[in-house]
Formats: structure tokens, sequence, C-alpha cells
């Protein structure tokens, strides 16, 4: 490693033991550690965003990431976007920290997806970031987003076809066009010549894919399996699907909802 160069030539720069021969070696050296050392830095942050993101540590995560929101790094950069959202969906964040928090994230997104075309993860959170703003933005431009969104989606699996909260969210996607009222409607009727629409039976194929994918990932895709199955009035496998996700174990506040949900749901059949 660099250290053993650092060692190798400072033994050989002492042996010559010229002032000058031993400057411009250390010269070289340091700049040549700082730039190798650089590129290490990164991966070593990453790292440890990882393993405070799996024991759920997200303030912590946040303030990791928060330092490197400059970085040319696309996987630093999406992290950040992911890290900055996820704070923004804690109940102890404030009205106004969780909008600040909702345009920073999908401003780390699109740096990411600048960075790295080719990054499946910046696609990914671009498309959920962009989702998120649409909710300060009101009901128009929402809809005007939703293509772009459903574009990123679809290149992040074509990426990565094995992302299966990807392949679920554009099964949100489409039970959310599925289910779109109808003076929605008329609004999307005027945004574009030929209105997104969906299907809760397009929206069934990728919440079962999502499965297939990676199967029992996700409490909430067991639940939209649930709730599709009943707008498509198959009782049988609504029940089903949504006694697993009651029955899966709780790790976040979003968990928890997904209990209470399909708990109500069972009880209304």
């Amino acid at each position: 490693g660099p250290v053993q160069v650092l060692r190798k030539s400072l033994q050989r720069g002492v042996a010559l033991s010229t002032g000058s021969f031993l400057i411009y070696e250390a010269h070289k050296l340091i700049s040549g550690f700082a730039e190798v050392h650089a590129s290490f830095k990164v991966e070593e942050v990453i790292e440890q965003a990882d393993y405070l993101y799996g024991s759920g540590e997200t303030e912590k995560l946040y303030r990791l990431l928060v330092q490197h929101k400059n970085s040319d790094d696309a996987e630093l950069l999406w992290r950040l976007a992911r890290a900055s959202r996820d704070l923004a969906q804690l109940s102890s964040t404030s009205a106004e920290e969780k909008r600040q928090l909702a345009y920073e994230a999908l401003e780390c997104a699109k740096k990411a997806l600048e960075k790295n075309e080719s990054n499946f993860a910046a696609h990914k959170w671009y498309g959920i970031c962009l989702s998120d703003v649409g909710d300060f933005e009101g009901i128009k431009t929402k809809i005007g987003n939703a293509i772009v969104i459903k574009e990123h989606f679809q290149r992040a699996i074509e990426l990565n076809p094995k992302d299966a909260t990807t392949i679920h969210l554009i099964g949100i996607w489409c039970y959310s066009f599925a289910e779109m009222p109808w003076y929605q409607r008329k609004i999307a009727a005027t945004l574009f010549a030929t209105p997104p629409t969906s299907t809760f039976q397009e929206a069934l194929h990728y919440f079962h894919m999502a499965e297939e994918a990676d199967p029992n990932f996700y409490s909430k895709n067991l639940l939209y399996l649930g709730k599709t199955y009943l707008k498509l009035n198959n009782k049988k496998m609504a029940l089903l699907w949504l006694s697993k996700a009651k029955e899966y174990p709780a790790h976040t506040e979003e968990d928890k909802q997904v209990q209470k949900e399909a708990l109500e749901l069972l009880n209304s059949i």
C-alpha cells in the first residue's frame, strides 16, 4: 500500500541523503498519496453510510453525507438524496424542513445523474425525489412530471432488473393512474395530447414482478398486491396478500402503517 511505498522511498532517500532529492521525492509522494487517499475516502464514506443506513441512523447518516454535497461521485450523491428524503419522512421533521429537504434531495439526485447517466440508483432516486417535490407544487406539476418519473424508473430497471423497489414503484405509478379521480383526469387531458393512463391489471403485473425479483422484500408491496386484488374484485387473493402484509414484522414507521391499513382492509372484507 501507499504506506510501504512511503517507507521504502524514505529509506532510499535517507540512504542517498541529498536534501534536494528528499524534498522532491517527498513532494511527489505526498501529492500521490493524497490522490490515492481521496479515492479511498469515497469508499470509506460509502461503507460508513451503508452501515448507518442499515442501522436506521437517519440523522447521523444525513450529517455524514451532507458534508459531501459538492462531491462528483454519483454513488455518494444518490445516497445523500436518499438520506435527505429519509430525514424528511421522519415525524419529528417540521413541515418547512420537509419541504427544504425534498428540494435538496432532488438537487442531489439530479447531480448524481449528471455525474453518471448509467447509475441505476441515480435514476431511481431522481424519479422518487421528483415525485416528492410534486407534493408541494400541486396536481398540475405532479401529473406533468409523471411521464418523466416513469421513464427514470424504467431506465433504472433496464440498468438493474433485480431492483425490486423500483419495480414496485412502477406498480404504484400504475395504481395511482388507474385510481385517478375524474377531475384529475380532466387536468391530465389538458396537459397531454395523450394523457398517461394505466389499469389495476398493469399495476398487479408490476407488484408480482417485484415479488419475483425479491420475495417478501417490502411490506408495502404485499399490501398493494392485496389492495389491487380488491380493486379487481378477487377477494380470495386479496385476503391472502393482506394477511401477509398484516403479519410482516414491523421494523419501520412505514411497516406499522402498513400493518394498520392491512388490518382495516381485512376487517372490511
